[in-house]
């Protein structure tokens, strides 16, 4: 089975979230389109959606909410 790697464009703060209060956009175990966002990246109060950029079940996430990104860092892990 192949595997798809999720990976930031964007330095910035990785949010799994769109708010404190929200559920989470994706869980371990969801499936998802290329289209689907899974998570937020935000730098200097801009918020930018992060998709899946591929079809798969979201077997892992690399980091955690709030967690510090850099550009090319993996945040997810697809199963295709």
């Amino acid at each position: 089975m192949a595997e798809h790697s999720v990976i930031t464009p964007l330095p910035g703060t990785f949010y799994r979230k769109a708010t404190p209060d929200s559920a989470p956009f994706v869980e371990v175990g969801d499936v998802v389109s290329a289209d689907t966002v899974i998570g937020l990246i935000e730098v200097m109060k801009q918020f930018s959606e992060l998709t899946a950029g591929s079809a798969g079940q979201v077997s892992a996430f690399a980091v955690e909410d709030g967690d510090p990104v850099e550009p090319g860092q993996v945040v997810a892990t697809l199963k295709q």
